[in-house]
């Protein structure tokens, strides 16, 4: 951790809990000062990111703050920091070492080229966390709506995945009603999304991603071995990896992944999208995992994790890594059968 996630984890609240999808949740001490009655029900998350990036949001009164390496901090930053109870002399130390961090921290070493941004974008109307759901009054006198009741066990039963997983969210409002929504996050802040239909009818996917933007990079840990690669957002959810959102890496995506500084890993999917994958690791001088699962029938690693579980899943993924290019494209001619 840098300084300035020191600073924020020594002030934070002693009652707080730790969630699967790598956010810390505490009693949000924002919303008594934005026109909401005091949190008693940890609605506010906190992430700290192995870049030493921070995200903060509020999901009572929808207060956001962030701080990025490279940057000062910001104003609403501040103001979190202050309402956390830390003393204007550290805050004003945080401050001195975010200029410090700036003048190290502003370009990708390779080429000298500039990170992807990505602009904030609007969710569908209505839509909130399904964790949330349980008390949400707009739910009652009727009580929980069956499309609703679709999507949490299209999560889990469908998918073998917790709700807890991830920031999964849900409307009952319009067409969005019987699908479920995945927020893209980038540092904190929503960049887009994903709705998948629940049950039969089409589209599949209704999608705003931008270009360049990789889903689930806010979830890695620089001190992580791996940063494993896969096509889908259900699939990066599964293995706590990342998604290219399509069956190759653009350039952009391939710079963002590259930042973590970390081993990537693509894991591939049985069919022809995934040899699209392949290429991409080829062309990025990454590795490729090439898992054979003891039932043929099962296609990703969502499946694979659904039907024997997450640390089983990721053992046959480890020990089937390659790195050598000549041996991955011979392991490829097997694998999908060329």
């Amino acid at each position: 951790m840098n300084p300035i996630q020191q600073v924020l984890t020594t002030f934070l609240p002693p009652k707080r809990k730790a969630t699967p999808s790598g956010w810390t949740s505490f009693d949000a001490p924002c919303c008594i000062h934005n026109g909401e009655g005091a949190d008693t029900r940890k609605r506010g998350g906190i992430m700290f990111n192995g870049d030493g990036t921070i995200s903060y949001h509020c999901f009572n009164c929808n207060y956001t703050a962030s701080y990025v390496p490279g940057r000062n901090i910001t104003y609403k930053m501040r103001k979190l920091l202050e309402w956390l109870g830390v003393p204007h002399s550290e805050i004003t130390k945080v401050s001195l070492e975010a200029l410090r961090i700036k003048e190290e921290v502003n370009v990708v070493d390779t080429n000298h080229i500039l990170l992807p941004t990505f602009e904030h974008r609007e969710l569908p109307t209505g839509a909130r966390p399904i964790m949330e759901m349980h008390d949400w009054k707009a739910l009652e006198p009727s009580g929980l709506d069956p499309d609703l009741i679709g999507a949490i066990e299209y999560i889990v039963y469908d998918r073998g995945l917790d709700i807890e997983d991830y920031n999964f969210m849900w409307t009952p409002e319009g067409s969005y009603k019987t699908r479920l929504i995945i927020p893209f996050y980038y540092q904190g802040e929503v960049v887009g999304y994903t709705a998948r239909k629940v049950g039969g009818g089409s589209p599949k996917y209704i999608t705003d991603s931008q270009p360049g933007y990789v889903f689930n990079l806010d979830k890695q840990d620089y001190h992580r071995k791996y940063c494993f690669v896969v096509e889908g957002p259900l699939d990066a959810i599964a293995i706590d990896g990342v998604a290219v959102l399509s069956n190759d890496v653009k350039e952009k995506q391939a710079f963002l992944i590259n930042s973590l500084r970390t081993n990537v890993v693509v894991v591939p999917d049985t069919d022809e999208a995934g040899q699209g994958l392949v290429e991409s690791a080829l062309q990025n001088q990454w590795g490729v995992a090439f898992p054979e699962w003891p039932d043929p029938a099962v296609k990703d690693v969502n499946e694979a994790v659904k039907k024997y579980g997450k640390i089983y899943t990721l053992k046959k993924i480890v020990e089937s890594i390659e790195s050598n290019s000549v041996k991955i494209k011979i392991k490829a001619k097997n694998y999908f059968g060329d």
